[in-house]
């Protein structure tokens, strides 16, 4: 059975830090990249970041670059999304996703063939 599953959300405070995961299981991880994606309430999914499992290169939103990074741990089959600095309109259901590439142009991430969902984690940043 495949699964994505997302830990490590939860509440902090405006310019603090969080370290969520994406745990893998299922699937062949070295065939995949992983990307995060966050979805705030009453706006569209956005994708955050992604990290190519071909050569380890990573993508971030113009939103998060800088604050944000994501990092894998393939003998784990977990990727992890460090963010720091953390802002009011961070806040947001946090997924994972596994797609069979990534790259990135002026907008940011760009995913190839998703094939793989979690179910997400809950990100609240307090002010």
């Amino acid at each position: 059975e495949v699964q994505l599953v997302e830990s490590g959300g939860g509440l902090v405070q405006a310019g603090g830090s969080l370290r969520p995961s994406c745990a893998a299981s299922g699937f062949t991880f070295d065939d995949y990249a992983i990307g995060w994606f966050r979805q705030a309430p009453g706006k569209e999914r956005e994708g955050v970041s992604c990290i190519s499992s071909s050569d380890g290169s990573t993508y971030y939103a113009g939103s998060v670059k800088g604050r944000f990074t994501t990092s894998s741990d393939n003998a784990k089959n977990t990727v992890y999304l460090q963010m720091n600095s953390l802002k009011s309109e961070d806040m947001a259901v946090y997924y994972c996703a596994a797609a069979r590439g990534c790259s990135s142009d002026y907008g940011g991430p760009i995913y190839y063939g998703i094939d793989y969902w979690g179910k997400g984690t809950l990100v609240t940043v307090s002010s």
